[in-house]
């Protein structure tokens, strides 16, 4: 129930431990994220790790790119009991909103060892172009 309530208001959740002199807080999980711009294109690389490719969704609206997801605690069938559980569990949501050059009609993702990779390309326009200069 604390757990519930402090993701709704986005607040860190305090997870119990075995010892009663210790206690760790975790905050609502969110995958990190690095964002690179090369000469064509930029590049959104986000950490997912132990995330199904299936529970990842990649969007575009409004010059937005939205990825969601989850990461599930997998179902135990050997009745372990877990005694510490520091990694965060459940749905997640990054935004980026795209630059005037971006282009969100040449979008791709891919998904590989727990890395989103997603490929915006630049536009046309905004590329540089050489322009000749002839002599007269």
């Amino acid at each position: 129930m604390q757990g519930r309530l402090s993701s709704i208001l986005g607040r860190p959740t305090r997870l119990g431990t075995s010892s009663e002199n210790e206690s760790i807080t975790v905050p609502e999980w969110s995958p990190l994220a690095d964002i690179i711009e090369a000469e064509n294109e930029y590049l959104i690389r986000a950490e997912i790790p132990d995330v199904e490719k299936d529970a990842v969704t990649v969007r575009m609206e409004n010059r937005v790119l939205m990825i969601t997801g989850e990461r599930t605690l997998a179902k135990d069938e050997h009745h372990r009991r877990y005694h510490r559980i520091e990694r965060a569990y459940g749905t997640f949501s990054r935004s980026f909103a795209l630059p005037d050059d971006a282009d969100p009609e040449n979008v791709q993702a891919k998904f590989k060892n727990g890395i989103l990779e997603v490929h915006v390309a630049k536009s046309e326009a905004s590329k540089p172009k050489t322009i000749d200069v002839t002599v007269d």
